[in-house]
């Protein structure tokens, strides 16, 4: 078992102190959520355990497990005499959801500008650092990671658990689709724009624009999904 675990462990990247080595739940978590999020499972497809379970190498028992924990995230569904299935949104569904995520980070980015201590934002830029590092390598997964921590990190300096918890979920669900919208250099070049008056607004704490450009942000990722749903 420490094998499966060594071969399984991924670096999370977290704004909140030093990469922490997961445990094999989390490890398998990570890795059947990054196959959700880079189309190696569609929407719509079966999970047969004994099968996945054997190309992780691990058993069915912290696989069962993984599994249940992605179906709360929103990215699994349980199918009645199908088991796990990667869940399939409509284009309404994820419409409706930028939507309340576009005014959830809007409102979050005028917290941020009140609430943040100097030293969290710095910690903002580390990681939109990191980000353009990754975007200049063309190294899409850890540049979308990266890109995710970076909205979370805006979230929490909020200091509001309701909307950290709210907005968390939302998030969760739409992986693969926001994903989708850096598909294609044009698209993924106006993603990066955005993010860079994002940083260049917290740290400014100029509160109106940080949540236009993050209300906007989403909008904008709307037209660059549409047509792949």
């Amino acid at each position: 078992m420490a094998s499966e675990a060594a071969a399984l462990l991924i670096e999370e990247f977290d704004s909140r102190g030093p990469i922490v080595r997961p445990t094999l739940h989390d490890a398998i978590v990570a890795r059947v959520r990054d196959m959700i999020i880079e189309g190696e499972l569609v929407p719509g497809t079966r999970l047969h355990e004994g099968n996945l379970g054997k190309m992780l190498g691990v058993s069915r028992t912290p696989l069962r497990e993984a599994l249940k924990f992605l179906v709360s995230e929103g990215l699994l569904e349980l199918s009645p005499g199908r088991g796990a299935v990667v869940r399939q949104f409509t284009a309404k569904d994820v419409h409706d959801s930028l939507i309340v995520i576009g005014n959830l980070e809007g409102l979050a980015g005028r917290l941020a500008c009140e609430h943040a201590t100097d030293a969290e934002i710095r910690e903002v830029r580390q990681l939109h650092d990191r980000m353009m590092d990754m975007y200049e390598k063309r190294d899409r997964l850890p540049y979308f990671k990266l890109n995710q921590s970076i909205h979370s990190a805006i979230l929490r300096l909020s200091k509001n658990d309701a909307l950290v918890s709210v907005h968390s979920v939302l998030q969760a669900r739409l992986k693969r689709i926001r994903y989708i919208g850096n598909e294609g250099p044009e698209k993924w070049a106006g993603a990066v724009a955005d993010h860079e008056e994002m940083i260049d607004a917290l740290e400014a704490r100029d509160a109106n624009r940080l949540s236009k450009v993050l209300t906007v942000h989403m909008e904008k990722t709307w037209e660059r999904v549409r047509n792949a749903i």
